[in-house]
């Protein structure tokens, strides 16, 4: 099995272990900050953003905005990626690279993921946003991908495991007949954008199940596909898509595990 990061592919196998943090209050003061600055920029998107716009516009206001708070793009530069977000429209699932040449038009899915560094802590998450009026597939596609995005963030507290939150993830996603992309995964987060452990969306032994301890951050985000869970790099080296072209969406948290439960650091609901 071939698992990759989430975001800027790398094979896990391929990352450097730096164990798994477990952050101080401090710390985690400065990433509730980190996540506040992303929950905020993706809820300005999804405000502003209407067809007849490019992807390129909102690269450029994300990448605005972030520095406008005091923080720094956590994409441009990661591994040669050249935008502050990723922006991946229909059957594009993951790492859309910004361009001023992809226009938005009524009836799209897009799919902007976003995540700053502040004061050298990272918040990270993703949306995808319905352009007007699309299909009953799409729309069901979204709220089934978002629903499974909340079912995994239930299952974390002090004392769970991994493969709580991957099984609550796939559950949700295969009741309603799609398909959890398995090459991605979410994350630990803090100092670095990518650390360990990986977060999966479906049950697996190939990687260890682990507990998880107050203290830990993590990324939870399901990329779900209508129909099949094959999918291909495009030929700019970074934007994946599903191979039967089918619809993906994505929605991604960054979490804080407490002794009780949860606390999402990047919750729009708060900005």
């Amino acid at each position: 099995m071939n698992i990759l990061n989430s975001l800027f592919i790398q094979p896990v196998a391929q990352r450097q272990s730096r164990g798994i943090s477990v952050k101080s209050q401090r710390e985690i003061e400065i990433m509730r900050h980190a996540g506040s600055i992303v929950a905020t920029v993706l809820q300005e998107i999804s405000q502003i953003v209407k067809p007849g716009m490019t992807t390129a516009d909102l690269d450029a206001y994300a990448e605005k905005r972030i520095q406008e708070m005091g923080a720094t793009s956590s994409f441009k530069g990661y591994h040669g990626f050249p935008g502050s977000i990723c922006a991946s429209i229909n059957h594009e699932a993951v790492h859309g690279i910004p361009s001023d040449q992809r226009v938005i038009r009524a009836g799209d899915v897009l799919k902007i993921d976003t995540a700053a560094c502040y004061q050298n802590f990272h918040g990270d998450s993703c949306i995808t946003i319905a352009l007007g009026k699309v299909s009953p597939q799409a729309k069901k596609l979204i709220q089934v991908a978002q629903e499974a995005l909340y079912k995994g963030i239930e299952q974390v507290k002090a004392g769970s495991y991994l493969m709580d939150i991957a099984g609550a993830v796939q559950d949700c996603v295969e009741r309603h007949g799609f398909s959890i992309l398995e090459n991605y995964t979410g994350h630990g987060i803090g100092r670095h954008m990518h650390e360990e452990p990986s977060v999966f969306n479906f049950r697996t032994r190939e990687m260890p199940n682990v507990k998880l301890r107050a203290g830990m951050t993590l990324t939870i985000e399901p990329i779900v596909s209508a129909d099949s869970n094959h999918t291909r790099t495009l030929s700019d080296g970074w934007t994946v898509v599903t191979i039967d072209k089918s619809l993906a969406a994505q929605f991604e948290h960054t979490v804080l595990v407490t002794e009780n439960g949860y606390e999402i650091l990047t919750d729009r609901t708060k900005i």
